[in-house]
């Protein structure tokens, strides 16, 4: 049986049995005769500890998935996938114009800061993002973590009272009341992050249609 291996870069519980959990979902369809390996492997992601922005959690993920490709290039492993997964911050101003927001980018008022989950996956030839939803954060500790500069992990034991929540329920988990986990969060992300590649007919029929159109 073939055997297709996902080397996701990192090796925390919740992120990779959102992988494992994808995975069982959508196996089927990307290789249906295959045999799957998820493996973690720690990779840096080149960005801050708390991404503060749509941009760089799409660019910490997408780093981590290169910073994979690396390791394989580097020391001959036949990784089919290679997935970067990043947790972060979105900051939003309510209602401001562009111009606003330059005049004044320190001004907290009407903003609204949502955590979201990304993940980006790639073959080596081309590769995908995929977004879990947001949950808003309390301003309370959204000030913590983009003014006095604290860690999000660090935050959000500090505001639950409890240690370790990053490697449990997470943030999400925290905000949600369970209702959504840091894992549920990020197995949305790697399940959008893969439709391309186990829905290639209609990303295929898609493209087709929009250049005929054009």
């Amino acid at each position: 049986m073939n055997k297709i291996i996902l080397a996701v870069g990192s090796k925390r519980g919740p992120k990779l049995n959102a992988v494992n959990e994808a995975l069982a979902a959508f196996s089927a369809a990307l290789s249906p005769e295959a045999q799957f390996e998820v493996l973690g492997v720690e990779v840096e992601s080149g960005v801050s500890h708390t991404p503060a922005s749509r941009e760089e959690l799409m660019r910490g993920a997408r780093q981590r998935a290169e910073a994979l490709m690396q390791v394989a290039r580097t020391s001959g492993a036949a990784w089919r996938y290679f997935i970067g997964l990043e947790g972060g911050l979105d900051v939003l101003h309510e209602g401001a114009s562009p111009d606003e927001l330059l005049r004044h980018s320190a001004l907290k008022q009407n903003r609204r800061v949502f955590l979201e989950s990304w993940a980006y996956v790639t073959d080596g030839a081309r590769g995908h993002y995929g977004r879990s939803g947001g949950i808003e954060l309390p301003e309370a500790l959204a000030h913590e973590v983009l003014e006095n500069g604290v860690e999000l992990s660090v935050a959000i034991d500090k505001f639950a009272g409890a240690i370790g929540i990053r490697d449990a329920q997470g943030a999400w988990g925290v905000l949600s009341n369970n209702f959504i986990t840091r894992q549920e969060a990020f197995r949305v992300a790697v399940v959008a992050a893969f439709a391309p590649f186990y829905n290639a007919k209609m990303y295929r029929a898609a493209a087709v249609g929009v250049s005929r159109a054009l």
